[in-house]
């Protein structure tokens, strides 16, 4: 739309900007087309739009035949839009609050972008409610406040550079590629805005840490600019582990936060939290079984694997107080099913060990959690299952989880109603081992949870 066409369309929509809700309209149709360019989304591939008001880059987005979802606060802009572009098949309008969104249903139509023009002052709100793990998008474009962009894309010895710019970037790449000015906006805002293309970050790209430990660590290493890093950090240990930290990432007892980069702010979280790690090892002996899970004599875990042998195995299902699951995403690292959904924790029965026994430990491990469990379940031996005997498990918690970087990519709470929904439209997504204990137990978890 050009000035004369948005002016015409407010007027007929009997509606103003509302400078509440941040309401400036694009009207230079060539820079919608670049910004959806960039986004380098397929045709089938689904978009979230952040608040599209007329439709600017919502047409483009159609264009191109994307699968696009609206996020509109304004109901008169809502209905508009429906009005505007009902009649394509690959549309949703969701009318309220995009902070709102529940993000998590996208795992279930990826490959997933998001775009928006961002209201300035609901910008930081908006990033971290977007890029919250577990996050389902790879690629994300937005205009923002020029500042606000600075600030992303920052680099270390700048004032731009600061906290929000170190956690951004620990999960994304951020690029600040183009700057707009006022004038392409109806009406025009005070400032200059910018556009600025994020792009995930790949597993094992940087350092593993405990990603809300870090964001702690770095804020409070922020918190204070004028202070030195060892001085902000005073409450993160005695000042001798603070100054080994520092020795650690290799950065002098006088360093500012401003001129850390991102991998010594990893070096300096994973010095002051060590996290807990518990690997594989392929020459743990595990309880190895006949045809009818009776014990035989225990085998390394290599040998079991490459032989093929009857062993045991627990799957554990973690639910929270209000009923949602907690899955895991498998790390990179994994030999089997490597960055696929699988069951809150599971594991080997090792030698010595009872199924119980042995769901603890993997609670405990690889989760960091202590609860009741209850036996819900059993899948016998198969193909399917790698000849385990499974026993499944279950438990409830509120309790914060601490999650083993070395064995867990990212976590998080789903609905069943949605699990169910993801296994049936995306089961490459998940290890086959949690696919076959889940449909198992399935008729149980509504009672359970």
């Amino acid at each position: 739309m050009n000035i004369t066409e948005i002016m015409s369309t407010l007027s007929d929509l009997g509606v103003s900007p509302r400078k509440s809700l941040g309401q400036n309209f694009l009207h230079d149709k060539n820079i919608a087309v670049w910004m959806v360019g960039k986004l380098d989304a397929k045709p089938g591939d689904h978009v979230i739009e952040i608040g599209p008001g007329l439709g600017a880059l919502t047409e483009e987005l159609l264009r191109r035949e994307l699968s696009t979802t609206l996020l509109e606060k304004d109901r008169a802009f809502a209905r508009y839009l429906r009005g505007k572009f009902g009649q394509n098949s690959g549309l949703e309008v969701i009318e309220g609050d995009a902070l709102d969104y529940d993000t998590r249903s996208d795992f279930l139509r990826r490959p997933a972008g998001v775009i928006g023009n961002l209201p300035y002052y609901l910008s930081s709100p908006l990033l971290f409610h977007f890029c919250g793990d577990p996050c389902p998008y790879e690629r994300m474009l937005f205009t923002v406040q020029k500042e606000m962009a600075d600030r992303l894309s920052a680099v270390p010895a700048t004032k731009e550079y600061g906290s929000l710019t170190v956690i951004i970037q620990h999960r994304w790449r951020v690029a600040k590629i183009k700057t707009l000015a006022p004038t392409v906006f109806l009406p025009q805002p005070q400032v200059d805005s910018a556009v600025v293309l994020m792009t995930r970050r790949q597993p094992g790209e940087l350092e593993d840490v405990d990603s809300a430990q870090f964001a702690e660590i770095v804020r409070t290493g922020f918190s204070k600019r004028r202070k030195q890093v060892r001085n902000a950090l005073g409450s993160f240990g005695n000042p001798h582990a603070v100054l080994e930290a520092l020795n650690a990432a290799d950065l002098p007892a006088t360093v500012r936060a401003e001129d850390v980069s991102l991998e010594k702010w990893i070096k300096i979280a994973n010095s002051l939290r060590p996290p807990v790690i518990y690997g594989s090892n392929p020459h743990e002996r595990i309880a190895v079984v006949d045809q009818n899970d009776r014990l035989l004599e225990p085998l390394d875990r290599r040998r079991v694997h490459s032989e093929n042998l009857f062993h045991r195995a627990t799957h554990v299902f973690i639910f929270s107080g209000s009923g949602e699951l907690f899955l895991q995403k498998r790390s990179h690292r994994k030999d089997n099913f490597p960055g696929r959904w699988d069951s809150s924790a599971a594991g080997h029965v090792d030698a010595g060990e009872d199924y119980l026994a042995c769901a603890r430990r993997e609670v405990q491990e690889e989760i960091g959690l202590d609860c009741s469990l209850s036996k819900i379940g059993a899948v016998p031996a198969s193909e399917r299952t790698g000849n385990e005997f499974i026993e499944i498990f279950a438990g409830k918690s509120d309790d914060v989880l601490s999650l083993n970087v070395h064995e867990i990519e990212t976590g998080g709470f789903f609905p069943l109603s949605m699990i169910d929904r993801w296994i049936v439209q995306r089961p490459l997504d998940f290890a086959p081992g949690f696919i076959e204990c889940y449909q198992r137990v399935r008729p149980v978890l509504d009672e359970y949870r």
